[in-house]
């Protein structure tokens, strides 16, 4: 039987597992990011509808006083819409993460999803209200 050198690192070490794991060659990320997020079209358009819906709801309640029911409304129901993008965005996230075993990521993503659905409720449950008050 030939023994092999101790320098070179044996697949079962730990130590040396990681340093294989730390020589090779990282893939190239692509596109734009912010930190780890990548930047999508989809991510986009929510962040723009998110954003634009409070400004408007802004606007309603500061200036306009005739016909405010209504268009509260149509803000809380893009409001309610961009919060359930949200959260089936971090469905998907938590379903990736939790096949790659990253639990702590999964759980965090599965808080402010769980987080986000809560407020699409909210924004949907004020936006049935205000239909219902300028019905009557």
């Amino acid at each position: 039987m030939i023994d092999q050198p101790a320098s070179e690192p044996t697949i079962t070490d730990p130590l040396s597992q990681s340093r294989l794991e730390d020589s090779a060659p990282r893939a190239r990320r692509r596109g734009l990011h912010i930190g780890p997020i990548p930047i999508t079209l989809a991510g986009v358009l929510v962040a723009l509808a998110l954003v634009g819906s409070l400004i408007y709801i802004g606007y309603v309640v500061l200036a306009i006083d005739e016909q405010q029911i209504p268009l509260l409304a149509a803000g809380f129901a893009v409001l309610g819409a961009s919060f359930v993008a949200i959260a089936i965005g971090m469905l998907v996230g938590m379903w990736r993460a939790a096949s790659r075993a990253a639990g702590g990521r999964a759980l965090l993503l599965a808080i402010f999803g769980g987080l986000a659905g809560l407020a699409a409720i909210g924004c949907f449950a004020v936006t049935a209200l205000s239909a219902m008050v300028w019905n009557t």
